[in-house]
């Protein structure tokens, strides 16, 4: 029996649960996500409580069982408190702005990097446009962007300029000596 999917997923009183053709939907005060279930498993509901089953003793169902019970936890967490990603931009004349649904990047490139919002996330420029907060109710698309928004200037290894996770390392290499 997997550890992770025989622990029951609570649901709110504030969020509602459509279990139907293969699928689960939550709705909640954060947004709406729904998700298609993996074979081999399915999802009940007693109670305050959903539960995920395994139909068989398959290797995919057994693989299943617990990443099924941990994507659904997931969405619930995201109806209800939401999932958010913080970034770091530092390099010296490396910015920011937020107009309409586009991020405006400024990241020592000859040009601006203009970056739409993806569908059901949204980008809060602070810090006079130094951090980046990453908010929204489903977990892999806020996690994405914040990835993709990395990639577009990751730190360099010698002065650590660029985008960065907050709190992330980043181990500067010592570059050329001169020789004497």
């Amino acid at each position: 029996m997997s550890r992770i999917g025989k622990l029951p997923v609570v649901v709110p009183p504030s969020v509602d649960v459509t279990i139907a053709d293969g699928s689960v939907r939550l709705k909640g005060p954060k947004g709406e996500l729904s998700r298609s279930i993996a074979s081999g498993v399915r999802i009940d509901r007693s109670g305050a409580e959903l539960v995920v089953v395994r139909v068989g003793e398959d290797r995919q169902a057994r693989s299943n069982h617990g990443l099924v019970r941990a994507l659904v936890n997931n969405m619930m967490v995201g109806v209800t408190k939401g999932f958010e990603r913080r970034l770091d931009i530092q390099g010296v004349g490396f910015k920011s702005e937020v107009k309409g649904k586009t991020l405006i990047l400024s990241l020592g490139y000859s040009h601006q990097i203009d970056f739409p919002f993806p569908d059901g996330v949204t980008i809060e420029v602070a810090d006079k446009g130094v951090k980046l907060v990453v908010r929204g109710c489903d977990r892999e698309a806020v996690g994405q962007t914040a990835a993709r928004l990395k990639m577009l200037r990751p730190p360099d290894s010698y002065k650590g300029k660029g985008v960065r996770f907050e709190g992330e390392k980043v181990r500067l290499k010592q570059g050329k000596t001169a020789k004497k």
